[in-house]
Order: structure tokens, then sequence, then C-alpha cells
């Protein structure tokens, strides 16, 4: 067992210098209808489905430090190449970091959407980061909720603690007036306990997707040796 937040400022070690960032990869991708993608390394939770692999379990050993700058260059390099309109962030947890992500959605043109794609407990740990984000009106976040519940949030993540701030965090988006979704990783397929939460905090009409785990070998790995396969299946 493990806490998110201690995770985050030891994560930091290791993938921040300066304002630069660790990243291991750049490229086109097909999600969204097209999105130049930069993937990060390091996260501040251990999900037992993760597809990320080295990027989050090995964050010492892989990926180089670039700049915001030079992440916004690539980034829109990739976008005018493909002809794309939007951008993003994925592979790891993009909050860690919080100068560099605010500083590299400076460089990212109004004329493009930034999606961002987090699991939001730095988010609800800290309401001043919301509020530092709720400048860039091409934002959209999208959350990615890990379980119906509590007890089920450590069933995929094996962490102790963190599912109040995923659901603090779409408190403080919804009052920000941020541009967002909710993304949904359950092993039920009734996730009506879950839509009642979002009802209780006024986000019934709120976009929630349910995220499909895909078993890649490594993942599918790692979910046997945690004996607990048959549940993604």
């Amino acid at each position: 067992m493990y806490n998110p937040i201690d995770l985050s400022k030891k994560t930091e070690e290791l993938v921040l210098k300066d304002k630069k960032r660790k990243y291991y990869r750049f490229r086109p991708a097909r999600f969204y209808g097209g999105i130049a993608t930069a993937d990060i390394v390091g996260c501040n939770l251990r999900c037992k489905f993760c597809w990320s692999g080295n990027g989050v379990w090995n964050a010492m050993n892989i990926g180089k430090f670039y700049s915001p700058e030079e992440v916004a260059e690539i980034l829109l390099n990739i976008a005018e190449s493909k002809g794309y309109h939007r951008v993003r962030i994925s592979g790891g947890e993009p909050t860690i970091g919080r100068q560099h992500l605010i500083k590299l959605l400076e460089n990212i043109y109004y004329d493009l959407v930034f999606i961002l794609e987090t699991n939001g407990i730095l988010l609800g740990f800290d309401i001043t980061y919301v509020e530092a984000l709720s400048k860039f009106k091409n934002l959209h976040i999208r959350v990615c909720i890990k379980g119906i519940d509590y007890k089920e949030f450590t069933f995929l993540t094996g962490a102790e603690s963190g599912y109040k701030y995923q659901i603090k965090s779409l408190e403080y988006l919804r009052d920000s007036k941020i541009s967002f979704n909710v993304a949904m990783v359950s092993t039920s397929n009734d996730i009506e306990p879950f839509n009642d939460r979002l009802n209780e905090i006024g986000l019934s009409k709120i976009m929630l997707e349910k995220e499909k785990i895909k078993l890649y070998p490594q993942v599918k790995k790692r979910l046997q040796k945690e004996r607990i396969i048959n549940y993604f299946r």
C-alpha cells in the first residue's frame, strides 16, 4: 500500500529537473479524431491494468528531459504536419510538475484544444492548481476515475488513499467552469452507484465514458501475476 501524494513527491525527484520534465515519446495518435501526443514519464498511481509499463515503473531509467517550450514546439509541429486541432499529454500523470505544465500550456496556441488526461488526484488535493488551470480556455480535462468507490479504487491501484481527491477534483473543476469529462475504469458492469455519486455533486449531465482495458502483453502479464486477470476479460 502507498500514498499517492507521497508518491507524487518522490516521482518529482526523478522526472523533474528545474522546469524540465521527462518524456519518452512524441507521436501522432488516432484518438479524438487525430491528436498530437506527448508520452510523459512518471505517475502517482500503480494501477494494475496500466499500459504504460516502463514509463510508470522505471521512471529513473527511461526518457529524456525537455523544457516546456521544447515540448510545445514538438507537439505543434506534429499537429501542423498532420492537420490536427488537438494536442495532449498521455502515458503517465501530467499534473506532476505543476510549473512545467503551466508553462507548457502557455506555449500552446489557443486555436488548438489541449486535452489533459489525468487521474485528478493532485487537482483534488490542491484547489489552487485547478484555479491556475482555469485561465486556459483551450483546455479540456479528462479525469479518469479508478473504480466506482474507495474499495474498488484500492483494489485497482493498490493505494491506501486518493479516491476522495479524485472525486474532489470533479467538484473543483465544476466550480471553476473548466471544460471536462469523466472516464471510469471498473471491473463492475453496474456503475449506477457512481452515477448516483455524480448526481449528488450536481454532475448528472457530465459526459461519462466507460474505459475499456486493453490486454496488451505487459498488461496481461501483470494481471496474471496479481491473479486478477479474470476481472478484466
